[in-house]
């Protein structure tokens, strides 16, 4: 019935499919030190769950219930939208704010540091 063509055509075109999604799924490369110094407080933890990872809010409990696939990009969804509010910058020094506005940690960055944190967290998202 079918020939050898199709099921090599079939078997492409659905390594083609898992390859671009796993590739648009991708979460940004992030600075480790930076990442670690500023997960404490930052109000989202990623878990592992029976159907893979979820997002749970620190602050109340709640899992976010989101997509496996879409777990990575959510997470840095939430990073970028709580350090626009909750980080600034001063010359190389990285100042941690909580909900009020009040500084409750900080870090010198060096050049790889700052270029990260200025391009993940304050850069304009292109569309």
């Amino acid at each position: 019935m079918f020939s050898k063509r199709i099921a090599y055509l079939l078997m492409a075109v659905f390594a083609f499919l898992a390859i671009s999604a796993l590739i648009v799924n991708m979460p940004e490369k992030k600075n480790q030190q930076v990442i670690e110094k500023i997960k404490p407080y930052f109000p989202y933890e990623m878990t592992k769950t029976l159907g893979g990872l979820d997002l749970i809010d620190k602050r109340t409990g709640d899992k976010l219930k989101l997509d496996n696939a879409k777990v990575f990009l959510a997470y840095d969804n939430y990073l970028k939208k709580w350090g626009k509010t909750h980080l600034k910058l001063e010359g190389n020094r990285l100042i941690i704010l909580d909900d009020n506005g009040s500084r409750i940690d900080a870090m010198e960055l060096n050049p790889g540091q700052l270029s990260f944190v200025q391009e993940f967290f304050f850069k304009a998202p292109t569309q």
